[in-house]
């Protein structure tokens, strides 16, 4: 699949909470539709914080099916395979797995009994994540992680991700872009929350759909190639799309 990808006319990397999964049913049905039609021309990648077993839960549940996965945060890299199993992609995993050089457990440790945080009920793998309570988070947890070593995103105001140092979504997206020969003009990154900032960062064509969280937006630089748009969820990504003139869409068809 690697030689027939770089073929591709345009690659859509999309996260999946609030952007590839966001918007009206109608507006979903309308980009799922266009991708299913497109297979011979338009690739899909999810580059989300999700696990593989939801990633296979939901595309079992009707959502198309990526070619390439990179989950929980960045720190997994994976292909589908022919019979829909996400396998990772282990000489593009292996700088991730030296950096988080087994965590987990002190990790755990630290954060055992910080205020604010709860441990998700996730099998982890270079990574661990919790669910988070601004109001009665205790900033002294972060300054704790970070003197260990490692990264600590917050997104949405709810999620509290532990992650390799310099490991996220954009480093990983442009990990696999470079396996797979992809051109950055060819790829189009698409995301609503701060989790996304690497990679709508990364030098691709870049799109924070409507709805986006406000920490993400103002974070943001403004440049040509990343565009802010209006429509919610995929009818944003359609939005940018034509924008960047990546491949006609069901309206310019």
């Amino acid at each position: 699949m690697t030689a027939d990808y770089a073929n591709r006319r345009f690659v859509l990397a999309t996260d999946l909470d609030g952007t590839f999964l966001g918007g009206s049913e109608a507006d979903r049905r309308t980009l799922y539709d266009w991708i299913e039609a497109n297979r011979a021309t338009v690739g899909l990648v999810f580059v989300s914080g999700r696990d593989p077993e939801f990633i296979t839960e939901l595309c079992t549940g009707g959502v198309p099916w990526p070619e390439y996965v990179i989950g929980d945060v960045g720190t997994t890299i994976a292909r589908v395979t022919p019979d829909k199993q996400i396998a990772p992609i282990h000489p593009l995993e292996a700088e991730i797995a030296a950096k988080w050089d087994e965590a987990g457990p002190a990790v755990r440790d630290a954060l055992a009994d910080a205020p604010g945080l709860t441990l998700q009920p996730t099998a982890f793998r270079y990574r661990m994540s919790y669910d988070y309570d601004p109001d009665a988070f205790d900033p002294d947890a972060r300054r704790q992680i970070e003197a260990m070593g490692f990264d600590v995103l917050i997104s949405d105001n709810r999620y509290f991700d532990v992650l390799p140092k310099g490991v996220s979504k954009g480093p990983s997206l442009l990990r696999l872009m470079g396996h797979l020969h992809l051109s950055r003009t060819a790829v189009l990154a698409a995301g609503d929350t701060l989790n996304d900032l690497s990679m709508l960062v990364a030098g691709t064509p870049a799109v924070a759909v409507g709805g986006s969280e406000t920490p993400l937006l103002e974070a943001l630089p403004t440049a040509p190639h990343i565009y802010r748009a209006s429509g919610i969820g995929t009818a944003g990504i359609l939005e940018a799309i034509a924008h960047f003139d990546l491949h006609p869409t069901p309206e310019r068809v």
